[in-house]
């Protein structure tokens, strides 16, 4: 992660929690729409932060991360889903986990429209604080969606994976899942991410701004 500045820290992390805030509300959305009403019930389907923000994973280490520019991967909390409340469990599972990325781009792009009606980036340094705000939150919310696709488990991309493989290898994936985060400080400190992540998100985020 990069080392921010301080004057910086404060528009990225108030970025990043809306924009996790709305990644979460959009798998409790899709969920909804799917048939399980869990989220809903359990007040999930809502925008509000406080429904979604897990103290240490949302808060702590973000906030850590930024300060710091170590390689801290956050968490918001899940949305719990009911599989058996859904027509068709393993579609209908990978396309709840597909909603939050898909929802991060559609922020990205709706700020990156917005900045361009600014008229974009400038240059030599004379950004607003509105067109340096839209332009983090282009470049966050298309690093949430990126990251968010890798085909790893607890990730959305591991189940979106395993809800579009067969279902020994959907039972593989599965057995994984208690071991997602291991598995993703280690790519993360072997610099396997860097090969994947970071290039995709420049080239979506150059094209957006």
């Amino acid at each position: 992660m990069t080392r921010l500045s301080l004057e910086s820290i404060v528009p990225a992390f108030i970025i990043l929690i809306a924009s996790l805030s709305f990644h979460e509300a959009a798998h409790a959305w899709a969920a909804d729409r799917l048939g399980d009403q869990t989220a809903r019930r359990l007040g999930r389907l809502t925008l509000n932060p406080l429904a979604h923000v897990d103290w240490i994973g949302t808060v702590i280490f973000p906030l850590v991360g930024m300060l710091s520019g170590l390689p801290l991967i956050g968490w918001a909390k899940p949305v719990p889903v009911d599989v058996r409340n859904l027509r068709a469990p393993r579609r209908d599972f990978a396309l709840i986990a597909l909603a939050g990325p898909a929802s991060n781009i559609v922020l990205a792009v709706v700020a990156g429209v917005f900045l361009k009606m600014q008229g974009g980036l400038v240059p030599d340094g004379g950004a607003t604080v509105l067109t340096g705000a839209l332009a983090l939150a282009v470049f966050l919310n298309v690093l949430l969606a990126v990251f968010n696709m890798l085909p790893v488990p607890p990730l959305d991309g591991g189940n979106v994976l395993a809800g579009i493989v067969p279902e020994a290898a959907a039972r593989l994936i599965d057995r994984l899942r208690p071991y997602g985060f291991f598995l993703l400080y280690a790519l993360l400190l072997l610099g396997v991410l860097d090969l994947f992540v970071w290039p995709i998100q420049r080239m979506l985020g150059t094209w957006l701004l």
